[in-house]
C-alpha cells in the first residue's frame, strides 16, 4: 500500500510539472468607465458578452487602476508604481516607459509564451520603446491611432495590409491572427483598443440606437462604441470555443482609468471621472475567467489593482520572477483571491495615486496636488491645483481645477456638473468611506483624525521615496525641440 502511495505520488509529480501553461488573452479598454457595463447598473448600455463574461468569472470590485492611460499601462507592464518608469503624463515623452524596467511580455516569452501585441501602446515609440523592444514578439497598430475609425491601415510586424470596416473589428481579427499563428505553443495576447477614446465614432447602426435614446451625438457615438467593443469580445470568445482552446485559456477585461464621455449619462453613483483624484477616477471593473479553473465570484472588500497584474500571471504561468526584481514589485498575486481561498488577503494595504499631468518642470510643487491615498474603504485625498502661474497651461489639470475653484460648471466630460466630478477640496486632507459615501459627499477627516495621521505619513513617505527615481527616469522631462 505504500508502494502503490509513493507511485501515485510520483505520477503526480510528473503530470504536475508538464502541465500545460495556460494561454491569457488581456483585453484592456480606453476611457471606459467601471459604470459602462450592463451589469453594474447601466441604464442604456446594452452589453449582452460582457455581462456574459460578469457571470461567469471572478470579478475584483474594489479594483483600481491610474487616472489615465499611459500611467496605468506602465502600472500592468511592469507590476510598479508608473512613478517608478518615468510615466506621469500621456504626452512625449513623459509617456515614455523606462528602458530599465523589466516587463511582463519580457517574463512570459522567456518562459516560452508567444507574446502578441495588438492595438494602443502609448509608453513610447521607436528603438527601445515600442512593443517589440518590450518582450513583445508579434505586433499589430493602426496607422493613424485614435483619429481614424474606418477602413484603417494595420501595421502588423511591420509590414502594411488595407483593411476595410471599423476599426476595433479589425483589432479583433488581428488578434485571432496572432492566436492562429501561435499555433499549439502557449500564447500571451495583449489587446487594447482605442475605444471608446475621443475623438468619437462607431459604426451607424450602433450610434443610431443610442441616438434614438436622447443622448447628444457625442454620447451616442461613446455609447456605441462601448457596444462594439462587447460585441468583438463575443467574437473572441467563440473563436476560442471554435478552436478548442477556450478551456486553457485565461481571459482577463478591464477599463484604463475612470469615465469620460459617459460622465453625464450613468457613473455607478461615485464622483469623479478620468484625470481626477476623486473615487470615480480609478475605480475599475476587472474579470478574470478561466473555465473549469475558477468558479464564479465577487470579491468585494479586498483592495486590488492593476499592479497586481504581473506576478498574478507569472505565477498562474509558472514564471519565476528574478530575484532582483522581487524587492521592486509593488503587486501582490492574486492567485489565492482567484482560488477562493478564505485567508486574510493583505488586509492594511495602502494604494497611492497622483493624477500628475503636471507641466514639465513642475513636478516639486505637485507632491500634495491633485493626489489620493487608498486603504480598505476609505479614500483620503486633495483635489486641488498647485497655484504656480506656469503650470496652468494646457494639458495640466491645474489650469482646469483653478477655473472650477472659480465657479466655472462645464468641464471636460461633463455640461454641467464640474463642481461635483472635478470639485476642489479645502486645503487640508479630505476622507471618505468609499463604501457607504461613493459620492464622496461626507468629509470624515475630523472624526477619524488618527487615520487621516497614518495615510498621509505613510503618502509623504512614498513620495519621498520614489521621487528621485521618477525624475531619474524622465517623469518630469521636457520634449527636446
Amino acid at each position: 500500500m505504500n508502494i502503490m502511495k509513493q507511485l501515485l505520488f510520483f505520477l503526480l509529480l510528473i503530470t504536475q510539472s508538464f502541465a500545460k501553461q495556460p494561454n491569457i488573452i488581456f483585453i484592456l479598454t480606453d476611457d471606459q468607465g467601471y459604470g459602462d457595463i450592463a451589469r453594474h447598473g447601466h441604464p442604456l448600455l446594452d452589453t449582452p458578452h460582457l455581462d456574459a463574461l460578469w457571470d461567469e468569472s471572478v470579478k475584483f470590485d474594489n479594483f483600481y487602476v491610474s487616472p489615465s492611460c499611459s500611467p496605468t499601462r506602465a502600472a500592468l507592464m511592469t507590476g510598479m508604481h508608473e512613478f517608478m518608469s518615468g510615466v506621469t503624463h500621456t504626452i512625449i515623452p513623459r509617456e515614455h516607459m523606462s528602458q530599465e524596467m523589466t516587463t511582463l511580455p519580457t517574463l512570459l516569452r522567456d518562459a516560452g509564451y508567444k507574446t502578441g501585441f495588438v492595438g494602443k501602446w502609448h509608453l513610447g515609440g521607436g528603438v527601445g520603446f515600442s512593443p517589440n523592444f518590450r518582450g513583445f514578439q508579434w505586433m499589430s497598430t493602426n496607422v493613424g491611432g485614435p483619429h481614424q475609425h474606418f477602413d484603417v491601415q494595420m501595421r502588423r510586424n511591420g509590414k502594411l495590409h488595407q483593411t476595410a470596416g471599423y476599426r476595433e473589428d479589425q483589432f479583433c481579427n488581428e488578434g485571432m491572427e496572432f492566436i492562429k499563428e501561435a499555433g499549439d505553443n502557449p500564447f500571451f495576447l495583449y489587446l487594447a483598443t482605442y475605444s471608446p477614446h475621443a475623438p468619437y465614432d462607431a459604426p451607424a447602426d450602433l450610434v443610431e440606437k443610442y441616438a434614438a435614446k436622447g443622448v447628444t451625438d457625442k454620447q451616442a457615438k461613446y455609447l456605441g462604441m462601448i457596444e462594439n467593443i462587447d460585441m468583438n469580445i463575443g467574437r473572441l470568445r467563440q473563436y476560442l470555443v471554435d478552436t478548442g482552446k477556450a478551456q486553457d485559456t485565461i481571459l482577463i477585461a478591464m477599463n484604463d482609468n475612470g469615465i469620460t464621455e459617459g460622465l453625464d449619462i450613468y457613473n455607478a453613483n461615485m464622483r469623479g471621472c478620468k484625470c481626477t483624484a476623486w473615487q470615480g477616477g480609478t475605480r475599475a471593473f476587472s474579470l478574470w475567467n478561466w473555465p473549469t479553473h475558477w468558479e464564479p465570484a465577487l470579491i468585494k472588500e479586498e483592495l486590488t489593482a492593476h499592479l497586481d497584474v504581473l506576478p498574478t500571471l507569472c505565477q498562474l504561468a509558472g514564471v519565476d520572477l528574478p530575484e532582483s526584481l522581487l524587492p521592486q514589485l509593488e503587486g501582490k498575486s492574486l492567485v489565492p483571491l482567484l482560488e477562493g481561498r478564505k485567508s486574510p488577503w493583505h488586509e492594511k494595504r495602502i494604494l497611492y495615486h497622483n493624477v500628475a499631468r503636471w507641466t514639465s518642470g513642475y513636478a516639486q510643487y505637485h507632491k500634495n496636488h491633485n493626489c489620493g491615498v487608498r486603504q480598505g474603504d476609505y479614500l483620503l485625498l486633495r483635489s486641488s491645483h498647485c497655484g504656480q502661474p506656469g503650470c496652468r497651461i494646457k494639458f495640466s489639470p491645474c489650469a482646469l481645477l483653478k477655473l472650477i475653484e472659480q465657479g466655472q460648471k462645464s468641464a471636460h466630460y461633463t455640461e454641467g456638473n464640474a463642481q461635483h466630478h472635478w470639485g476642489v477640496s479645502g486645503p487640508e486632507w479630505e476622507l471618505y468611506n468609499v463604501k457607504s459615501d461613493p459620492a464622496n459627499q461626507h468629509n470624515l477627516a475630523e472624526s477619524h483624525p488618527d487615520l487621516v495621521h497614518t495615510l498621509s505619513s505613510s503618502y509623504n513617505q512614498w513620495w519621498e521615496g520614489m521621487y528621485d527615481t521618477m525624475i531619474a527616469r524622465g517623469g518630469d522631462a521636457t520634449k527636446a525641440e
